[in-house]
């Protein structure tokens, strides 16, 4: 099966924000030293996005749902475009729409296994705060992340996302500036 791509070259994804219960998330560190991210994969044609969900948490941190129980997903499709050095020449993505899952680790950290493909995505991870991670994916991710993290927090606890760091207005603004640049891209203006 391949990955699905729509008439606009956005690749159908699912984005896994895997929480404790301290709140704390799970960030892998791309295999290679390429950063830190949430696991993320792509939808297979005919594939329903939790039947993703599942296969990508095994594929890319050797979870099973057994392990996991779902709080919230994301209401609609979240997107993102690649800047043009990420694009590949030999296919039509633009970029990816996700559908994004907060999950939360019942089963035990040893259960963690990276090594379930023969090209692991991540090589190390680690918790860190509920927020950090806006600010440690790469840029063109960070407004995704924002959104997941804004909607699925509001969703998945009854109190609420934990309170908004001091650097997030920063960030912010920095968000903004990287949809604008999209958008030019995208209308030419």
């Amino acid at each position: 099966m391949s990955d699905f791509i729509d008439a606009q070259g956005f690749r159908a994804n699912v984005g896994i924000i895997l929480t404790r219960d301290d709140r704390q998330v799970f960030v892998g560190g791309r295999s290679g030293g390429r950063g830190w991210q949430f696991p993320q994969g792509g939808i297979s044609a005919g594939e329903k996005p939790e039947e993703a969900l599942f296969r990508e948490l095994h594929e890319e941190i050797g979870l099973t749902s057994d392990d996991v129980e779902i709080l919230a997903t994301t209401s609609s499709w979240l997107r993102y475009r690649l800047p043009a050095q990420y694009q590949r020449a030999d296919r039509e993505v633009k970029g990816q729409k996700q559908r994004w899952f907060m999950l939360r680790l019942i089963g035990s950290e040893d259960r963690f296994n990276f090594v379930t493909t023969n090209q692991p995505e991540f090589d190390r991870w680690r918790w860190i705060d509920y927020w950090t991670p806006v600010r440690e994916v790469i840029y063109f991710k960070r407004a995704v992340y924002a959104r997941a993290l804004e909607e699925l927090g509001r969703k998945a606890f009854s109190d609420g996302a934990p309170p908004l760091p001091d650097w997030w207005q920063e960030e912010k603004n920095l968000r903004t500036l990287v949809r604008r640049r999209e958008r030019r891209e995208l209308t030419g203006v």
